[in-house]
């Protein structure tokens, strides 16, 4: 795994190669696995290359609560990512991640 990286340097560009990719959630003892279904401008913002959203899914089941999860793939590391759940998506549970 790579070491973890500073989440003020991520752009949407390093998001893209990895869409429909499994990234893992760490929730305490647990792992949930979440697929990288969008990515999506967010408009300009203080935040180099503009902000950016990031829509996760997971599978159809029990919700995650709205909060701040160790989040890992090969690429990145671990990154902590707060996300927010925004309802059923064709893809199973959606949750969203703003980079702005």
């Amino acid at each position: 795994m790579a070491p973890s990286v500073d989440l003020a340097a991520l752009v949407i560009d390093d998001f893209r190669p990895h869409l429909n990719g499994t990234f893992n959630l760490r929730n305490g003892g647990e792992q949930v696995a979440l697929r990288l279904v969008r990515v999506d401008r967010a408009g300009e913002s203080g935040r180099a290359g503009g902000a950016f959203s990031l829509l996760f899914a997971t599978a159809q089941g029990a919700w995650l609560p709205q909060a701040i999860y160790a989040v890992e793939h090969a690429a990145f590391g671990a990154i902590d990512i707060f996300l927010v759940p925004i309802g059923p998506i064709a893809e199973g549970n959606g949750y969203q991640a703003v980079f702005a």
